[in-house]
């Protein structure tokens, strides 16, 4: 088992298509060609996370967070990025970060942290935007349900809260099969006609070579007719952010206790908000969010949970929103139980140890 076979895992579930422009979504350290030995899962990767990995025989560490954000010029064990690199290089450990491509997955680090609290997502506050295309295939209408179905499986169709999507219009094909050709239909030198279907349905941009891929084995046509074509629709669920609604409504101080004992911190840093309003729509975004204040209460949201807000964040929106900082760390950690079920699923034999305490900060 190779280290590269593992990554395609993580990828299935966090398509490296989708991270920030500015991100490094990748193999920071390593070759995939390695065969594994084990996987170390983790929120970063530092000279620790190394000793750890190294000392349960793990020589693959998959990191939500990147170990290189800039350009390193040299390696000389300067600061703690180079020496963890440094480390894993001379232990011989690969490194793997997903980061935002993991934050704006469908069942990503916001998706996570909302099914933690008991949210029921309705739809991203963020959506990614370019991203989808529309894809159009023309299919003999006796095939056109099990070329449906074929694309349907690998993720095409879906949109939002909905699946199985696709418009189809019936209609009648021609066409002339050459010397050389093969043709599913019809005589070679005659021109033929066909009833068919054209089938379109939406897809990520990632999807389009599996889609490629599936036309290819389910098309009982020689040189199947179909195409894509960008669309500047938001995707709904994909994106950094969700928002849903709670099972039961809850008093502010309820709220901030939930989020407590649901992500097992000390304490959470909470905007004053009346005790008396009941809780029910909440907005969540793991890590540092603070920049989808404004979209979590153009949804409605009566609180909004997570990381890093600043204080004139809080000073702004008193008895607006209910605004929860349970921290960075905390808000994206559910994620390393997402990798490790990515990666037991398909390799149940593959040892896989998650860090069960690696958040550098301390509540004193």
């Amino acid at each position: 088992m190779t280290n590269g076979a593992i990554i395609n895992e993580i990828t299935r579930f966090a398509p490296p298509s989708l991270q920030e422009e500015w991100d490094n979504t990748g193999l920071q350290v390593g070759r995939l060609s390695d065969e594994c030995t084990g996987v170390y899962i983790c929120l970063d990767a530092t000279p620790e996370t190394v000793d750890a990995a190294t000392a349960v025989g793990a020589n693959l560490i998959v990191a939500h967070h990147p170990l290189f954000f800039r350009g390193v010029k040299r390696l000389t064990g300067a600061d703690r990025v180079q020496q963890a690199a440094m480390k894993a290089i001379a232990a011989g450990v690969s490194i793997y970060s997903s980061h935002t491509a993991a934050d704006s997955t469908r069942g990503g680090v916001s998706y996570l942290l909302a099914e933690r609290l008991g949210i029921e997502p309705l739809r991203t506050l963020s959506p990614i935007k370019g991203r989808m295309v529309r894809l159009q295939v023309i299919v003999p209408r006796s095939h056109a349900d099990e070329v449906r179905l074929a694309l349907f499986d690998i993720g095409c169709g879906a949109d939002g809260g909905y699946d199985f999507c696709s418009f189809n219009t019936d209609g009648e094909g021609s066409f002339r099969a050459l010397d050389g050709a093969n043709p599913f239909v019809g005589e070679i030198g005659e021109l033929h006609s066909e009833p068919e279907t054209a089938i379109e349905m939406t897809l990520p941009a990632e999807l389009m070579g599996k889609a490629r891929d599936t036309i290819a084995q389910v098309h009982p046509y020689e040189c199947p007719a179909y195409s894509f074509t960008a669309m500047l629709n938001a995707a709904e669920d994909l994106g950094l952010g969700i928002y849903g609604t709670l099972d039961t409504a809850m008093t502010a101080p309820e709220f901030a206790a939930h989020v407590k004992a649901r992500l097992g911190v000390e304490a959470v840093t909470t905007s004053i908000y009346p005790d008396d309003i009941r809780i029910r729509r909440v907005a969540v975004c793991g890590g540092s969010g603070g920049e989808f204040i404004q979209a979590a209460k153009a949804a409605g949201a009566q609180a909004y949970v997570t990381g890093d807000i600043r204080y004139h964040d809080f000073v702004d929106n008193v008895g607006e929103i209910f605004l929860v900082d349970a921290g960075h760390y905390h808000t994206e950690a559910p994620v390393k139980e997402a990798f490790a079920s990515a990666i037991r699923s398909r390799f149940p034999d593959v040892a896989v140890t998650v860090a069960a305490d690696d958040c550098p900060l301390r509540t004193i």
